[in-house]
C-alpha cells in the first residue's frame, strides 16, 4: 500500500510525493513539513549508500582447531559410519566404538611396532579380538581375510565354547552331587 519504507529505494520526501500524487495519503492528512522541503530542498539530496568499511575487511584471526583425533575419527566414520548401537548419553563413563577405536589406535601408535600404514586396519583387527566387532559401509566385518582363515577361527571358536559348556556342565553335576550328599546327610543325622 505504502511503498517500500527502505531508506535505499528513495527519501522520505519523495515516497510521501508519490503517496499524495497516487492519491493513497489525502492532502488534508500531508505532514507539516512536506511544503517547507518543497520550497527549500537540501542543497545535497539525502540518499541512502553504503557505509565504507574504515578497516578493510575483517580477518578471522583464529585458525580452525584440528586434532590429530579428529582425522582418526573422520576416517572411522568414513569406514565404519556411526555403528549399531545409538550413544547412551545417559551413562557419565559412555564411550563410543570411535573412541575406543581412537584410543587403541593411539596406543599402538606409541607402541611403534606397526607400520603407520597398516595402523588402521589393525587397530581394527585388535578391537576384534577384544570383542567389539565392526562393520565396514558396504561390505562384511573389518577383518577381511581369506575364507579358509575364517573357517579356522569359526572353529576354534566353536571347540572353546564347547569346552566352556561342557565345564559349566560338569560344574553343575558336582554342585547337585554335593547337595544330595548334604541332604543324605542330614537324613541320616537329622540331630546334627
Amino acid at each position: 500500500m505504502a511503498g517500500s519504507r527502505l531508506e535505499k529505494l528513495g527519501t522520505v520526501f519523495t515516497r510521501t510525493r508519490d503517496l499524495l500524487r497516487s492519491r493513497v495519503l489525502a492532502e488534508a492528512r500531508k505532514p507539516v513539513w512536506f511544503d517547507v522541503y518543497a520550497a527549500f530542498p537540501p542543497l545535497r539530496e539525502p540518499s541512502y549508500r553504503e557505509p565504507r568499511q574504515r578497516y578493510g575487511k575483517v580477518k578471522d584471526i583464529i585458525p580452525p582447531l584440528l586434532y590429530q583425533e579428529d582425522e582418526i575419527r573422520a576416517t572411522f566414520y568414513e569406514a565404519y559410519g556411526n555403528g549399531p548401537k545409538a550413544f547412551e548419553l545417559s551413562q557419565l563413563n559412555f564411550k563410543s566404538t570411535c573412541q575406543r577405536f581412537v584410543e587403541k589406535f593411539n596406543e599402538l601408535q606409541k607402541e611403534g611396532k606397526i607400520e603407520p600404514e597398516k595402523l588402521f586396519e589393525e587397530t581394527g583387527k585388535q578391537l576384534l579380538e577384544e570383542g567389539i566387532i565392526l562393520q565396514r559401509k558396504g561390505t562384511a566385518n573389518v577383518a577381511q581375510e581369506t575364507l579358509q582363515e575364517a573357517r579356522t577361527k569359526d572353529l576354534v571358536f566353536e571347540m572353546n565354547l564347547q569346552s566352556t559348556l561342557e565345564e559349566s556342565l560338569e560344574q553343575k553335576q558336582d554342585q547337585e552331587e554335593e547337595h544330595l550328599e548334604s541332604t543324605n546327610v542330614q537324613k541320616e543325622n537329622p540331630l546334627s
